[in-house]
């Protein structure tokens, strides 16, 4: 595959499974309808500057009018701003519309890819960071008051122990025998640069910490969790070196795929990891080996740690989006799936315990043959649109001898759902000329394992000649536009001659 094919075949199927988690969390976050006063402040290119240059401290929502997501979290970025309104001192919550003409600029400057894009301004607006918090209102109130607070406070009593350690997340404690010297400034450096997705406290009491060594004389960084070991003690306070601890010490062995606000950090950081190549377990944890699976599992994923290989598990009954996503259904559970880092799926099905780990080592030892996920091909095709699966691209579009305009779609794309009466239109404009075809292929079902195309986003649309000149139609989506374009770019297909027909014997 070139280097091309790699690199778009990554984009969209990395984009398609952080799009799967992403349905999966959403399904807790709620909206409420009751009208009240606006509190978020509207900001536009007009006033940005002027506004945020007053404040110490704001949150800002880059959202879009259409947006989904954007039109979930309204009501409760409204309950917080209102809220947050009586905190003493104020703190404010403001929203731009990015997708407006206007705002764009403004939109670009702050490196807004997606909708809701949530920043937290500081200084005026001269330091920036990502808000990394609940989407809910109570979540999102108590998000934005620790980020306006220390980076790390002082744990000085059980009480700030009790108010500042969950036992169910990640906790940072720098332990020290005095709030001085390089070790200290490095660790509240580093408070202040990871706050945004880290909760830190320091201490010169490690008695107070429930966990760990209590006698500790030296600087420490102990990192409270609530799997695996429990906490982990680090002596290194460069930087770099402490983040780097932190980022491999805060990943589960095995990450759950189960619906929580605990557990969302994990899964987060999980599915949007581009470093390594991800294995997936999932089975009935109703299953009349269910531990011996899981403890299994958890062997094997210690056996991988640290070498580019990480770990999933979840239960099939949560699990139909991301079943979905490698072509699966329930009666191919317990399944082992598996994504690497360029995109290219691997799928073991009703697999045995004894199973995975010699699978695991078939991969790494590069003795896998790739899973291409196609849909069955249609026992009738007689749409005006017709319908193609990865098992029929190659006849019905990469070497057939008629012009073709390709649809590369997704069912829940709401752009897709307003072009495909559009679409429609055109292929029965086409329906006398046997030269012409329509046709569409579900991108989300269908692996593409070609360089030919180049899928980014849904809708994609290529135009590929009878002559096998491919061209990308990022024109208007209208039918006039359409049907001008197939007209300009469509081959005349030879007649068959009898010197045609040795020629192709």
């Amino acid at each position: 595959m070139s280097k091309k094919s790699v690199m778009a075949y990554s984009i969209v199927h990395k984009t398609i499974l952080l799009c799967v988690f992403v349905v999966f969390s959403l399904s807790f976050v709620t909206a409420s309808s009751e009208e009240e006063k606006e509190y978020v402040l509207t900001l536009d290119h007009s006033n940005f500057t002027e506004i945020v240059s007053k404040h110490s401290f704001i949150v800002v929502e880059f959202y879009a009018p259409w947006c989904g997501h954007c039109k979930h979290l309204a009501p409760e970025y409204e309950k917080a701003a209102s809220v947050l309104s009586s905190n003493e001192p104020p703190i404010f919550l403001a929203k731009v519309d990015a997708d407006a003409e206007q705002n764009k600029e403004l939109a670009g400057k702050y490196e807004v890819q997606g909708f809701p894009t949530i920043k937290i301004l500081r200084n005026g607006g001269e330091k920036i960071q990502e808000y990394n918090g609940p989407r809910e209102a109570d979540g999102i109130v108590s998000y934005v008051k620790k980020q306006n607070g220390p980076a790390s406070p002082e744990i000085k009593t059980k009480e700030d122990v009790e108010s500042l350690i969950d036992d169910k997340k990640i906790f940072i404690v720098g332990i020290f025998p005095k709030f001085s010297g390089k070790e200290y400034e490095n660790f509240m450096i580093l408070a202040d640069k990871l706050r945004s997705t880290h909760d830190f406290g320091h201490t010169t009491n490690a008695k107070l910490i429930a966990r760990g060594d209590s006698s500790v004389t030296e600087p420490t960084l102990r990192l409270l969790k609530p799997f695996d070991e429990l906490f982990v003690d680090y002596k290194n306070f460069e930087v770099d070196a402490m983040e780097k601890f932190i980022d491999e010490a805060s990943t589960p062995l095995v990450t759950l795929f189960k619906q929580s606000d605990e557990n969302q950090p994990f899964l987060s950081k999980y599915f949007s990891s581009t470093s390594d190549s991800k294995a997936m377990l999932f089975l009935n944890y109703e299953h009349e080996k269910q531990d011996l699976f899981k403890s299994t599992f958890h062997e094997v994923a210690g056996l991988y740690k640290g070498k580019g290989l990480i770990f999933l598990m979840g239960d099939v009954k949560d699990s139909e989006n991301i079943l979905e996503f490698f072509g699966l259904k329930e009666d191919n559970t317990p399944a082992l799936m598996l994504q690497d880092t360029k995109g290219v799926k691997y799928v073991s099905k009703n697999v045995k315990v004894d199973h995975i780990a010699p699978w695991l080592k078939d991969f790494t030892d590069g003795k896998l043959t790739p899973y291409i996920k196609s849909e069955p091909i249609p026992e009738t095709n007689d749409e005006p649109v017709k319908v193609v699966v990865t098992k029929t691209l190659k006849d019905m579009v990469l070497e057939t001898k008629k012009n073709v305009l390709l649809e590369i779609y997704a069912p829940w794309c709401g752009h897709c759902k307003k072009l495909a009466p559009i679409l429609d239109e055109v292929a029965v404009s086409f329906e006398q000329d046997p030269d012409v075809v329509i046709a569409k292929l579900d991108g989300t079902k269908n692996d593409i394992r070609d360089d030919t195309f180049d899928v980014k986003g849904f809708p994609t649309l290529y135009f590929r000649s009878s002559g096998g000149k491919i061209v990308q139609y990022d024109g208007n989506r209208t039918k006039d536009d359409l049907i001008e374009f197939i007209q300009k770019n469509r081959d005349a297909v030879p007649e068959l001659t009898s010197e045609s027909v040795k020629d192709e014997l």
